[in-house]
């Protein structure tokens, strides 16, 4: 996913500011010098200079430009070197809670907003506010939107626990070569995307009409499909989640009858590499993930044979989605070299990194300057998603980031049973029913928190 889009780089950009903001507003949304800590405590700041270890928290999809990074940052500051740790995402909640109870925690580590609250909660952070403000390269320069929504995931009020990197939004990618071959229309409305599934599918001759997500991340995408469809647009009522609303329901129903109807059997356990690899090598022809994957299908396909657009709009007129979670790097309170772990933080949330990063993993820079870049129009998806913007069609479900137990629950308790739902042993309404009790009850715990 490191690779750039080097054939368009120099094409002129197109009200870009305007867009991009369009963009972010829907996207709205620690150890010793060698990282071996593994404490909660209050650190130091260090010399300054020494090893300092850096969790990257989508390690292997992101290493390559993660290394170029740290090459750069290295070269600039020769008295410190960066230890690089890849997580795979899929694990990286799981490694953050088992080294803070019991040792190990890195000085730098990337940090979603989906499990932000967790590790504050646990009071592994250090707030970074006051250092953006200090920072010549920071301060007034990373993208208001995207701060603020680290500052309501962190769940402390105007407190910032991480320093936002960057955001991606939801994608149908579809392939226009196949579509055209089945004289088939872009699936830019949800009759549009079942009746393509439908038509693409040969499943004797191993065709699809799309590729579902079942295995780890599965949730987001399953509640995405739902309130697109439904047209319910907060996540809300009152202290009551709305996922088990009837309209969600049936939406999701509908939506999970496509699979190993119009999907390959695999579907049930694919993450979203397996999902993505799929897609990419194989002729199926739509598949939901968001812009991060972009420069993959690019590579893998080159630029003629898909497209990628927003969700499908509903049967209202209007684009529902689902947020996604902004993207940062967190400061861990144990650590024993603070200043040169905020020297490298600095450094990879500036211009010239933020933007490397974002290009090559074809997402949107939290860095105002970065966000200014030519490459950050230069792909049909991103330029799509920002139009249908401007038109005030698409409406933002705020996922509850903010909540300690959002990640726990959207991922341990209801992936596997998602996976039951998809396999026909558990009813889609008893698989809702089930998780909305739960966010329910996380709900009000962080209610009587917040009081006290």
């Amino acid at each position: 996913m490191t690779n750039h889009h080097n054939t368009r780089r120099n094409k002129e950009r197109s009200a870009p500011t305007a867009s991009l903001a369009a963009l972010v507003a829907l996207l709205a949304l620690t150890a010793t010098a060698c990282g071996d800590g593994g404490t909660t405590g209050s650190g130091t700041e260090g010399s300054g200079k020494g090893e300092i270890t850096f969790w990257d928290n989508n390690g292997g999809v992101r290493t390559a430009v993660w290394q170029e990074i740290i090459k750069a940052f290295e070269a600039k500051n020769p008295d410190i070197k960066v230890k690089y740790v890849p997580v795979p995402s899929e694990d990286v909640q799981s490694k953050y809670d088992t080294a803070i109870a019991g040792g190990g925690l890195p000085d730098v580590g990337g940090v979603g907003a989906a499990y932000l609250a967790n590790i504050v909660a646990q009071e592994a952070l250090d707030p970074v506010g006051d250092r953006i403000k200090s920072s010549p390269a920071l301060n007034g320069k990373l993208v208001p939107v995207m701060v603020d929504s680290v500052k309501t995931a962190g769940g402390r009020g105007d407190q910032m626990y991480s320093v936002p990197t960057s955001a991606s939004n939801g994608t149908l990618y579809y392939r226009t070569d196949l579509f055209r071959a089945a004289g088939l229309k872009a699936p830019t409305t949800w009759a549009a995307f079942y009746k393509a599934a439908e038509k693409l599918t040969d499943a004797k001759n191993n065709k699809f009409g799309y590729t579902i997500r079942g295995g780890a991340g599965s949730i987001a995408q399953a509640l995405d499909a739902a309130y697109g469809q439904s047209g319910i647009t907060d996540f809300w009522n009152g202290d009551k989640t709305t996922v088990n609303d009837p309209k969600n329901v049936a939406a999701l129903e509908k939506y999970v009858a496509l699979y190993k109807k119009t999907t390959p059997a695999a579907d049930v356990n694919n993450d979203f590499k397996k999902m993505v690899a799929q897609w990419d090598t194989g002729t199926i022809g739509m598949l939901s993930h968001n812009l991060g994957s972009y420069t993959d299908h690019v590579k893998a396909l080159g630029e003629e044979k898909f497209a990628g657009i927003p969700g499908p709009i509903g049967d209202n007129g209007v684009r529902v989605q689902v947020s996604n979670p902004v993207d940062g790097l967190g400061l861990f309170k144990g650590s024993k070299n603070k200043a040169a772990a905020w020297k490298f933080i600095e450094f990879a949330a500036s211009h010239e990194s933020n933007s490397k990063w974002n290009e090559s993993a074809g997402a949107m820079p939290a860095h105002i300057e970065a966000a200014k870049d030519p490459w950050v129009n230069a792909s049909e998806p991103t330029r799509l998603g920002a139009k249908t913007l401007t038109d005030g069609s698409t409406k933002l479900v705020q996922l509850p980031y903010y909540l300690p137990d959002w990640n726990k629950i959207s991922k341990a308790d209801s992936e596997p049973n998602f996976q039951k739902v998809l396999l026909g042993s558990l009813p889609t309404k008893d698989f809702l029913d089930t998780l909305a009790k739960q966010l329910n009850a996380a709900q009000a715990e962080w209610r009587e928190r917040s009081k006290g």
